[in-house]
């Protein structure tokens, strides 16, 4: 399985490939697809690190001085994800 990091690098990976395709006005679907890889690739990191973080994220709000402004950042943050 691999890490948060090599993830994200493979996702650098596949950001600068598609820069590149641009850059070569290489045929739209073909860049469209690298763009759809890209955008699966950093779903499935947000997803790890959500699984990875989660309690921890969430550990946050039991410090009553910060409890409601970290809840709802954490929660707002959470929905905002599509």
């Amino acid at each position: 399985m691999k890490t948060q990091k090599q993830l994200a690098n493979n996702i650098v990976g596949q950001m600068n490939g598609l820069i590149k395709m641009m850059d070569e006005e290489k045929d739209c679907f073909a860049v469209l697809t690298q763009m759809k890889a890209a955008k699966s690739a950093m779903n499935t990191l947000m997803n790890r690190f959500l699984e990875e973080q989660f309690v921890g994220c969430l550990g946050k709000c039991k410090d009553k001085e910060s409890q409601g402004d970290v809840c709802k950042k954490f929660f707002s943050e959470i929905t905002k994800i599509s």
